[in-house]
Protein backbone atom coordinates (compact mmCIF):
# COMPACT_ATOMS: atom_id res chain seq x y z
CA UNK A 1 0.00 0.00 0.00
CA UNK A 2 2.98 2.49 0.99
CA UNK A 3 4.26 1.77 -2.70
CA UNK A 4 0.88 3.18 -4.34
CA UNK A 5 0.80 6.26 -1.56
CA UNK A 6 4.67 7.01 -3.03
CA UNK A 7 4.20 6.94 -6.30
CA UNK A 8 0.73 8.90 -6.13
CA UNK A 9 2.44 11.36 -4.05
CA UNK A 10 5.96 11.33 -6.20
CA UNK A 11 4.37 11.22 -9.91
CA UNK A 12 6.45 13.44 -11.29
CA UNK A 13 9.69 11.46 -9.95
CA UNK A 14 8.11 8.49 -11.16
CA UNK A 15 7.25 9.77 -14.43
CA UNK A 16 11.03 10.79 -15.04
CA UNK A 17 12.27 7.21 -14.04
CA UNK A 18 9.91 5.83 -16.44
CA UNK A 19 11.40 8.37 -19.23
CA UNK A 20 14.81 7.87 -18.60
CA UNK A 21 14.60 4.35 -19.03
CA UNK A 22 12.72 4.55 -21.78
CA UNK A 23 15.55 6.94 -23.48
CA UNK A 24 17.96 4.35 -22.21
CA UNK A 25 16.11 1.32 -23.88
CA UNK A 26 15.93 3.70 -27.05
CA UNK A 27 19.56 4.35 -26.98
CA UNK A 28 20.90 0.47 -26.44
CA UNK A 29 18.70 -0.10 -29.54
CA UNK A 30 20.36 2.52 -31.49
CA UNK A 31 23.71 1.06 -30.64
CA UNK A 32 23.01 -2.05 -32.81
CA UNK A 33 24.82 -5.28 -31.96
CA UNK A 34 24.93 -7.07 -28.33
CA UNK A 35 27.01 -5.81 -26.14
CA UNK A 36 29.68 -8.82 -25.41
CA UNK A 37 32.22 -9.05 -22.56
CA UNK A 38 35.89 -9.53 -22.91
CA UNK A 39 35.37 -13.07 -21.99
CA UNK A 40 32.57 -13.99 -24.44
CA UNK A 41 34.58 -12.46 -27.08
CA UNK A 42 37.50 -14.40 -26.54
CA UNK A 43 35.34 -17.32 -26.95
CA UNK A 44 33.63 -16.42 -29.74
CA UNK A 45 36.96 -15.70 -31.14
CA UNK A 46 38.34 -19.38 -30.22
CA UNK A 47 34.98 -20.97 -30.48
CA UNK A 48 32.58 -19.71 -33.13
CA UNK A 49 35.47 -18.00 -35.74
CA UNK A 50 34.13 -14.35 -34.81
CA UNK A 51 36.10 -11.82 -36.61
CA UNK A 52 37.34 -8.51 -34.50
CA UNK A 53 36.65 -5.06 -36.44
CA UNK A 54 39.07 -2.59 -35.06
CA UNK A 55 37.07 1.02 -35.76
CA UNK A 56 39.83 3.53 -33.70
CA UNK A 57 42.61 5.94 -35.91
CA UNK A 58 45.50 3.87 -37.36
CA UNK A 59 48.12 5.61 -34.17
CA UNK A 60 45.44 3.65 -31.31
CA UNK A 61 45.45 0.22 -33.52
CA UNK A 62 49.17 0.22 -33.90
CA UNK A 63 49.68 0.88 -30.27
CA UNK A 64 48.24 -2.39 -29.60
CA UNK A 65 45.19 -4.51 -31.05
CA UNK A 66 43.69 -7.92 -30.74
CA UNK A 67 45.45 -10.60 -32.90
CA UNK A 68 43.87 -10.87 -36.74
CA UNK A 69 41.91 -7.85 -35.79
CA UNK A 70 40.61 -6.05 -39.41
CA UNK A 71 41.03 -2.24 -38.98
CA UNK A 72 38.77 0.05 -40.70
CA UNK A 73 38.69 3.64 -38.77
CA UNK A 74 35.13 4.28 -37.86
CA UNK A 75 34.56 7.06 -40.16
CA UNK A 76 35.19 4.86 -43.46
CA UNK A 77 33.43 1.96 -42.44
CA UNK A 78 29.95 2.77 -44.71
CA UNK A 79 32.94 3.40 -47.81
CA UNK A 80 34.87 0.25 -47.29
CA UNK A 81 32.18 -1.83 -45.61
CA UNK A 82 32.72 -4.60 -48.43
CA UNK A 83 36.16 -5.47 -47.38
CA UNK A 84 34.01 -7.27 -44.54
CA UNK A 85 32.04 -9.34 -47.06
CA UNK A 86 34.20 -12.40 -46.36
CA UNK A 87 33.26 -12.39 -42.57
CA UNK A 88 29.64 -12.20 -43.04
CA UNK A 89 28.80 -16.36 -42.03
CA UNK A 90 30.76 -15.22 -38.66
CA UNK A 91 30.02 -12.99 -35.82
CA UNK A 92 31.47 -9.59 -36.37
CA UNK A 93 32.82 -8.07 -33.03
CA UNK A 94 33.28 -3.93 -33.18
CA UNK A 95 36.16 -2.81 -31.21
CA UNK A 96 36.82 0.71 -30.36
CA UNK A 97 38.85 2.77 -27.26
CA UNK A 98 35.72 3.08 -24.92
CA UNK A 99 32.54 2.30 -26.85
CA UNK A 100 31.87 5.67 -28.14
CA UNK A 101 31.49 4.44 -32.28
CA UNK A 102 30.58 0.65 -32.08
CA UNK A 103 27.06 1.66 -31.41
CA UNK A 104 26.87 3.45 -34.95
CA UNK A 105 29.20 1.14 -36.87
CA UNK A 106 27.50 -1.54 -35.52
CA UNK A 107 24.18 -0.33 -36.37
CA UNK A 108 25.39 0.77 -40.09
CA UNK A 109 26.67 -3.22 -39.92
CA UNK A 110 23.36 -4.78 -38.83
CA UNK A 111 21.89 -2.96 -41.93
CA UNK A 112 23.93 -4.73 -43.97
CA UNK A 113 23.22 -8.32 -42.67
CA UNK A 114 26.30 -8.63 -40.13
CA UNK A 115 25.87 -10.12 -36.74
CA UNK A 116 27.34 -7.78 -34.65
CA UNK A 117 28.65 -7.90 -31.37
CA UNK A 118 29.80 -5.03 -29.40
CA UNK A 119 32.95 -5.36 -27.44
CA UNK A 120 31.89 -4.03 -23.82
CA UNK A 121 34.20 -1.47 -22.57
CA UNK A 122 36.05 -1.06 -25.94
CA UNK A 123 40.01 -2.08 -26.32
CA UNK A 124 40.62 -0.06 -23.00
CA UNK A 125 38.47 -3.01 -20.80
CA UNK A 126 40.47 -5.60 -23.35
CA UNK A 127 43.60 -3.70 -21.80
CA UNK A 128 42.64 -3.66 -18.58
CA UNK A 129 41.99 -7.39 -18.11
CA UNK A 130 45.72 -7.67 -19.48
CA UNK A 131 44.12 -9.89 -22.61
CA UNK A 132 46.88 -10.03 -24.98
CA UNK A 133 47.31 -7.42 -27.95
CA UNK A 134 49.59 -7.37 -30.82
CA UNK A 135 51.69 -3.57 -31.86
CA UNK A 136 52.10 -2.84 -35.67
Amino acid sequence: MDFFVFMSEQWLLVSLLVVLLYAFALSERYKAGTPASVHEVTRLINVDGAKVLDVRDRSEYSAGHIVDAVHIPHGEVAERVGELAPYKDKPLIVADKLGQHAGPVGRLLKQQGFQVRRLQGGMSEWANQNLPLVKS
